[in-house]
């Protein structure tokens, strides 16, 4: 009973509310069906007959005709749901209106140029994977990062090392040699060892001269024939004594000696350019000056190619 006694009061208050909002609607007054308290924004008056604030209609009439939804950048998502307007034209959106972002790196897919960018990885706003060092592969799969600029690298952004010798080609100077130095060549080889001097054993002087005995013409005839093999090698002419006298005399003595196979040497055909002469005097002995055969051994003359 007291259900049908409140449906007829609500009706009743509304065919009288109805009345008056003729009245108005005839004056040109509309009735604002706004209600921010309700779940719809509108009056449940306007929820149930769709006429309230529509311009000359009673509450019983036939409800005004609702305006269409509009979906301003045409994205599918009418504007009072899009919560991305202004979508460009052709994008794939969301439930919201908002692009699609399928990989998940923060750039939708309209604007990727490198879709199906794995998870977790840092793109740029191109949506691809950075690449810090520049060196053609990307920070997520360079297992060397900071490659210095312009150095050749593998698949997995490490610098090429061509011949395996743990030194990459950017800092090996012997880059196709393996050589595990510093710089990646191979060590020097060791100096070629001194040539040894040739010594002339027969040619003698008279005694405390400079003079050539006769005994060493022969020999020194077959040393020019060898030398003339030896082609345009330089050789030093070299002049020793024994200890016998004053260093300052026995370097005079010597440097003379060695002077007067020079000429000799020149006068059979040997070039002079070719031949340089100096005395050590007692400076480099080979046996022992005290003894005769000492002595005898280290008063000599050595050809030394330079």
């Amino acid at each position: 009973m007291r259900t049908k006694i409140s449906l007829y009061s609500v009706l009743g208050a509304s065919l009288l509310s109805a009345g008056v909002l003729t009245a108005h609607a005839a004056e040109g007054v509309l009735y604002d069906p706004s209600n921010a308290a309700s779940s719809s924004g509108k009056t449940s008056g306007y929820e149930l007959f769709g006429t309230i604030g529509c311009p000359a209609k009673g509450l019983l009439d036939a409800p005004c005709p609702k305006p269409k939804p509009v979906d301003s950048d045409g994205d599918g998502v009418v504007d009072e749901k899009d919560k991305c307007p202004g979508t460009p034209a052709g994008r794939k959106v969301n439930a919201d209106g908002c692009e699609l972002d399928s990989d998940g790196d923060g750039v939708v897919d309209g604007k990727d140029k490198c879709p199906g960018t794995p998870a977790g990885r840092k793109v740029n706003a191109d949506g691809c994977e950075l690449d810090s060092d520049g060196d053609g592969v990307v920070d997520g799969k360079d297992k060397c990062p900071g490659t210095p600029a312009g150095r050749k690298v593998n698949a997995d952004g490490c610098e090429l090392d061509t011949d395996g010798d743990g030194i990459v080609d950017g800092v090996d100077k012997c880059p196709t040699v393996f050589a595990k130095t510093a710089d990646g060549c191979p060590p020097p080889p060791p100096p070629a060892p001194a040539p040894k001097p040739l010594v002339l054993e027969g040619v003698n002087f008279d005694n405390d001269q400079a003079t050539l005995k006769q005994e060493s013409f022969a020999i020194l005839d077959q040393t020019v024939e060898s030398l003339k093999e030896w082609g345009d090698v330089k050789i030093e002419v070299a002049g020793h004594t024994d200890s016998r006298s004053t260093d300052e005399y026995n370097l005079k003595l010597s440097q003379r000696r060695a002077e007067t196979v020079r000429d000799y040497l020149i006068s059979k055909g040997i070039a002079a350019d070719r031949l340089t002469a100096k005395g050590y005097g007692e400076s480099n002995p080979i046996a022992d000056n005290e003894t005769e055969e000492g002595r005898l051994k280290n008063r000599r003359v050595e050809l030394i190619k330079q």
